[in-house]
């Protein structure tokens, strides 16, 4: 009986054993900011938090291997440039209290204006190529971590911190810094997924180029 070849973009057992450990092992070391956080007292989960500058690092980063498959035009170009700027402009959302105290009330929103309506633009003008690649990796791991992670970030995680919500469930024990913690450390467990994401998308359309010859 014969076996037909796995598709181009299975991973091997070895590989996802090793991948599977650096995620591990990045995770561990992301917690550990966390836990250096809940022990330092004054200012926990502020802007300044090393929770905070971790969430806005793994955005930056996401955002940059987006850039790297865009700048490969045989790769996912409309995917890439829409799931970038949608990465950036988070950043920018993520680092809102600085843009206002050091450029002016309401930088953000300007920035990310011009983020999205251009790229928008771009994907809306290129959306027969645009459908084609998102098919390509509609069925991939790396899309599937992507919504996981979006639905971590931007739905759960924002239910998850409502102040009424730790309100009714502590009572006259609610105490704000619980709430951030909790609305924080979900929104950074999303951000890891998005992360994780972007680099099992740049492995997917190696290992499809690779196999194209």
């Amino acid at each position: 009986m014969t076996h037909s070849p796995p598709p181009p973009e299975a991973i091997g057992f070895k590989a996802t054993c090793l991948r599977a450990l650096c995620y591990i092992l990045i995770i561990v070391s992301i917690m550990q900011l966390v836990m250096l956080d809940a022990q330092s007292g004054v200012g926990r989960f502020s802007e300044t938090s090393l929770t905070e500058l971790t969430q806005s690092a793994l955005l930056l980063l996401s955002s940059l291997l987006m850039v790297y498959l865009y700048r490969r035009p045989d790769a996912i170009p409309n995917v890439s440039l829409l799931l970038g700027a949608f990465l950036f402009a988070s950043f920018v959302r993520e680092n809102d209290a600085w843009l206002d105290r050091y450029v002016f009330d309401g930088a953000w929103q300007v920035i990310v204006t011009l983020i999205v309506l251009p790229t928008l633009f771009v994907v809306i003008r290129h959306r027969h190529a645009f459908v084609e690649e998102f098919k390509a990796i509609s069925n991939s791991l790396g899309f599937g971590m992507f919504a996981a992670g979006f639905l971590m970030t931007y739905v759960f995680s924002r239910l998850y911190g409502r102040t009424a919500f730790w309100e009714a469930m502590l009572g006259e024990s609610f105490q704000r810094v619980i709430k951030d913690a909790a609305e924080e450390v979900t929104e950074l467990a999303g951000y890891m997924l998005l992360f994780f994401a972007c680099i099992e998308l740049v492995l997917l359309v190696r290992r499809r180029l690779r196999y194209h010859g």
